[in-house]
């Protein structure tokens, strides 16, 4: 055994201006950006050695890392898992799931967004659901006001992050594709750079979306939305999963867990082969 020593070796530093130029012209390359969502430095890790040359955070997936509902984390919290996950991405870009920006107001939107551009990421997404059941959907014009705000801190700077902006109306109960269209055109006024609507997956409706702006459209893969290739032929620049792999792993382990509680026997073991190597493969010291 080798003597213990300090590592007085660092990380390499990441220019962070660059990372985001270079997140921003993902977004016009000749496919669609998959951008995979990761709840922690793990799932981050075993993404990138997959290949996948940007992420993205979940809300939910990291909720649930938590023990908690999608909706019921805080702004610091949020943070701190995005900063975690920017460490382990390395020269990867990260875009952070910022919810309502954990505020009503446009200026407390914008702090969130000054304390996002501090941990280092290439992008974020704000979007325009309240958090309250009975009110869910922010006044488009609050809501445009509100991008404004996340915008002006967004690219005010060298390091020019990737601002998304979210129309939450087709995953909130108000499945009305011309107020998600009209909501979506006043944020790209307002200064989102991408454009996301979750829950729209009829082929013909994210077609209507792509082609009444001119900003690269997000789509959220859900069951019965197309494949990447006809997404791409759609005319989508960038695809995301959202908490599903958070949730895959989840079910996993209630699968297993649940074999051994009822059964007692180990048949798990036979599916931990591909996890294990791939921890042994990309996970350091």
């Amino acid at each position: 055994m080798s003597d213990a020593t300090e590592d007085t070796t660092t990380a390499p530093t990441v220019d962070r201006v660059e990372q985001a130029e270079r997140f921003r012209a993902l977004h016009d390359g000749p496919e669609p950006l998959l951008i995979p969502n990761p709840w922690d430095a793990g799932s981050a890790k075993l993404l990138i050695g997959l290949g996948f040359r940007a992420l993205a955070t979940t809300s939910s997936g990291f909720a649930a890392s938590l023990g908690r509902l999608d909706g019921y984390t805080m702004d610091d919290e949020a943070l701190a898992n995005a900063a975690v996950i920017v460490k382990a991405a390395g020269e990867v870009p990260v875009s952070a799931d910022l919810e309502n920006g954990y505020a009503d107001e446009p200026g407390k939107v914008r702090i969130t967004l000054l304390n996002a551009l501090a941990v280092g990421l290439a992008g974020c997404s704000i979007e325009d659901y309240t958090g309250r059941p009975d009110d869910p959907l922010y006044d488009v014009k609050l809501a445009a006001e509100r991008i404004e705000a996340a915008a002006s801190i967004a690219h005010r700077g060298p390091t020019r992050m990737v601002l998304t902006a979210r129309a939450e109306n087709f995953i909130r109960g108000r499945r009305d594709l011309a107020d998600t269209i009209a909501r979506l055109q006043a944020y790209q006024e307002a200064g989102a750079d991408v454009l996301f609507a979750p829950g729209v997956t009829e082929a013909a409706d994210i077609r209507s979306v792509v082609t009444s702006v001119d900003r690269p459209v997000n789509v959220l893969a859900l069951p019965g939305c197309p494949p990447v290739a006809e997404l791409a032929e759609l005319g989508v620049r960038r695809i995301s999963i959202g908490g599903a792999f958070a949730f895959a792993a989840y079910g996993t382990l209630i699968e297993a867990a649940t074999e051994l509680r009822d059964q007692g026997t180990y048949g798990y073991w036979s599916r931990t082969d591909i996890g294990r190597r791939a921890v042994k493969q990309h996970f350091g010291a």
